[in-house]
């Protein structure tokens, strides 16, 4: 007897214990099929899952079920970034381990996972902090080493006096930290660095190789970059053997520099500051020690003192003075940067405040003579007051006065860019221990390739102040590699985005003791074809990602692409009660209670269904019950027929008897149709595929009350689980089971589209006079507009309405409209 209740509860535990038995999703690295890689950002083993956290995985899912059937053999790998300040605030908090911390998260977090139906390849799974992943971290630290490319210095660095660690400049954006919020303090440290600036010119060029990315990823990641051309020259310092480097966009204005403005921490600045002024200028540099970056480019007013010194103009040979200022910062440019204040709005309100003078070296096109300015001239123009650069256009002063001092040997032509080093040391335990050595007698050393990984402790107290490792003994003293001394251990750990710029290259060969990827396998898989994750990521993970897979490249371990990911989708937020979901604020929808209450179908189809996947949406209780009703009727539409729909063949298009069943044919295949253009146009819209499986489900019910022994009726239960499959895989499965089908759904070819169901045989034109409906007909597609009229005039409806009175115009929407207006 036909069953009437959809038991989705059993059904989708079924189904899931059964795909990981016979491992359905298993990713095979010699395939002859097309590859297609598709990932989600990996996530951090928080603890506990929301619905929030499954639209992303949701949509991944479908895209990686849609391509399988489309006949690619598929990577659809998941792992877990696993290091990171929140298992040690947890540790400090709770008294427990990171470790176990993190593997109890991951334990649940996986078996949630695994529980909203995702087709995961979990033999690939890797956590990075464990040390067989770890290890490969260090590798790659030692190969950067090795070229210039890990170094360190002393140097100002962002830290957050919350989380008691470094920040890189990306992790400080805004002048507060990304993780906890909290302003971030400046700092003098010795730290590690990557130097990704030695990539800048092909992380810039590059995006443009990068068609598949949201645009505003890519602008946003040009202006991090902040690729500028200008000059970079000295200025003298009077009775000094100091020389003040400057870099400049506006070469054209150096005649009008009235001052000179250095950073405090600037390198000159005890050596040109003069005894009557040695004093304020200390006060002065003092109070700006505990200032961040932001409160001085730009929450604090302009300010400075003046040094006592004088500084020499090369082209105007001008005596200026020297000011150290709040707002200039060592590591940005040289330093130094010259004062001009009658064509850069910094420099104005500096000047005025300060009662500098304010020279105009550009005037305005078409402006014949000089006059007093109330504001900044920022734009181009001809050059006044120049030497013999005057009457030039800036276009071609810039040229000309490079030329100059080029030829004086007095600067050169540069290439700026606004991105600094990749600062990666952090003063905190759970991360990858940086593979260095300090030595006595050898310096700076680092740990031989045959002794990785370089292990943490287990045995550490973590307090929150300093960095933990250096209280650990044990770990600290060392033998050095060279001349086997004793030697001090660094006790710095990596940055977390450290793992994660490069995990997407192990997910290929997961499980290699011997490299972190045989080349071989990654250049099967590589690049990843679809990466799917939030945009809040576009300066941090995916610069970074660009950045290692570059030198990858360079270093003969990747070829082909230098790019790693083709494609980039970025999945809207999920909101409930108008805001998005946190603990605070007490609107979190768990993975468990969702699932047991609504069924994952039902989820998933949801979160596909509300609104295109890169918009915000909000979760309702209407929508969620909305597609609970969707599931069952399906299910009642289909499983009483399942034995006479599995001897109907689905190869070939039934001839359709009347009008009802045709409607069904156009609906199936306007079903099909939708989930192949979504997919292969990388939209991933399938919230409209859903709404023409409401359509399609429609179709099948009402033909089954009318005709229940319909063979059209049977060809579209037959194709309805596959058509469903990517979106509601348990229901799919099932219906296909009871279709006497023994292989998995999932591993079948998705349906074509028959042009033939699509086609339109009959069209509904609608006849309005003086914009109300009054007729209705039925007509073959591709009315001309006389014939369309001659069909209305045939209406008694319409002839009425007209009885006589004049047509002053017709308005025909071909198909659709013939609106009369008569008078």
């Amino acid at each position: 007897m036909a069953e009437t209740s959809y038991d989705f509860l059993a059904i989708e535990r079924k189904w899931q214990a059964r795909w990981e038995r016979d491992e359905t999703y298993r990713a095979v690295d010699d395939d002859p099929r097309p590859k297609y890689y598709v990932l989600e950002m990996l996530p951090y083993p928080s603890g506990d899952l929301h619905v929030g956290h499954a639209k992303n995985y949701t949509l991944g899912d479908a895209v990686a079920r849609m391509m399988r059937m489309q006949g690619y053999d598929v990577l659809h790998p998941m792992g877990w970034d696993a290091f990171g300040l929140p298992a040690e605030n947890a540790a400090i908090q709770r008294g427990v381990h990171p470790a176990p911390w993190t593997e109890s998260n991951i334990a649940n977090m996986k078996r949630q996972i695994r529980l909203m139906g995702t087709g995961y390849d979990w033999r690939r799974e890797i956590a990075t902090c464990f040390p067989e992943y770890y290890h490969w971290n260090q590798w790659i630290f030692l190969q950067l080493y090795k070229q210039g490319l890990a170094y360190k210095r002393e140097a100002p660095v962002n830290w957050c006096p919350v989380d008691m660690t470094v920040l890189a400049n990306e992790q400080a954006e805004g002048g507060v930290c990304w993780r906890c919020g909290s302003p971030v303090e400046r700092r003098n440290l010795s730290q590690w660095f990557f130097k990704i600036t030695a990539y800048a010119d092909r992380l810039l060029d590059d995006l443009a190789l990068l068609e598949g990315w949201p645009e505003r990823i890519r602008t946003m990641q040009r202006n991090w970059i902040g690729r500028s051309e200008g000059v970079t020259f000295a200025f003298a310092v009077e009775n000094n053997d100091a020389r003040l480097s400057v870099f400049t966009t506006r070469i054209d204005t150096v005649f009008g520099v009235t001052y000179m403005a250095i950073s405090a921490e600037h390198s000159a600045l005890d050596a040109i500051v003069t005894k009557k002024h040695r004093q304020s200028v200390k006060e002065f540099v003092d109070s700006l020690k505990s200032k961040s970056e932001l409160e001085r480019t730009s929450l604090m007013e302009k300010d400075g003192i003046f040094t006592g010194a004088y500084a020499i103009n090369p082209l105007s040979h001008e005596r200026v003075p020297i000011f150290v200022t709040n707002y200039v910062l060592a590591e940005y440019g040289t330093g130094a940067v010259m004062g001009v204040p009658a064509h850069d709005e910094r420099d104005f309100e500096f000047a005025r405040k300060h009662g500098l003078p304010i020279a105009q070296v550009i005037l305005p096109p078409g402006t014949a003579a000089e006059a007093p300015l109330d504001a900044p001239y920022l734009d181009e123009g001809r050059l006044i007051a120049s030497g013999d650069f005057t009457g030039m256009s800036s276009q071609r002063a810039r040229s000309a006065l490079a030329d100059r001092l080029v030829a004086l040997g007095l600067g050169e032509r540069t290439v700026n860019f606004k991105i600094r080093d990749w600062l990666i040391s952090r003063q905190r335990y759970w991360g990858t221990p940086i593979p260095i050595v300090y030595c006595d007698e050898h310096g700076e050393t680092p740990v031989p390739e045959d002794e990785l990984p370089v292990v943490l402790p287990s045995d550490v107290r973590i307090t929150g102040e300093g960095s933990p490792l250096a209280h650990v003994p044990e770990f600290v003293n060392a033998r050095c590699p060279k001349c086997g001394g004793p030697a001090r251990r660094e006790t710095d750990t990596m940055d977390t985005f450290v793992e994660s710029s490069w995990y997407y290259l192990r997910y290929c060969d997961p499980r290699n003791s011997a490299e972190p990827w045989q080349r071989r396998i990654t250049n099967n898989w590589m690049p990843v074809d679809q990466y799917i994750g939030g945009a809040e990521h576009a300066v941090l993970h995916l610069l970074y990602s660009r950045f290692f897979y570059k030198f990858f490249h360079d270093e003969g371990w990747v070829s082909g692409e230098t790019e790693p990911f083709t494609r980039l989708f970025n999945q809207g937020m999920l909101l409930r009660f108008g805001e998005k979901m946190s603990k605070s604020r007490g609107n979190v929808l768990g993975i468990d209670e969702t699932v047991e209450r609504y069924g994952v179908d039902a989820m998933r189809l949801f979160l596909l269904y509300a609104t295109p996947p890169e918009d915000t949406m909000e979760w309702t209780e209407e929508g969620i019950n909305g597609r609970v009703r969707f599931v069952n009727r399906a299910w009642r539409a289909c499983e009483p027929f399942v034995e006479r729909a599995a001897g109907v063949s689905i190869a070939e298009l039934p001839s359709a008897a009347d009008a009802e069943e045709k409607a069904l044919l156009r609906a199936v295949h306007a079903a099909i149709k939708s989930a192949i253009d979504e997919t292969t146009s990388r939209r991933f819209h399938f919230n409209t595929t859903i709404a023409r499986l409401d359509e399609y489900v429609n179709g099948l019910t009402g033909l089954a009350q009318r005709n229940p022994e319909s063979t059209v009726l049977a060809y579209a239960v037959h194709v309805f689980p596959l058509v469903v499959a990517p979106f509601a895989p348990h229901l799919a499965e099932e219906l296909w089971e009871r279709m006497g089908h023994r292989a998995s759904i999932h591993m079948e070819r998705y349906p074509q589209p028959d042009p033939h169901a699509l086609a339109v045989e009959e069209i509904t034109l609608v006849v309005q006079v003086n914009g109300k409906i009054r007729a209705r007909v039925q007509a073959e597609p591709g009315l001309n507009e006389a014939t369309a009229f001659e069909l209305a005039m045939g209406q008694p409806g319409v002839v009425a309405q007209i009885d006589g009175k004049q047509i002053r115009k017709r308005i025909y929407v071909p198909d659709k409209l013939l609106n009369l207006v008569v008078s």
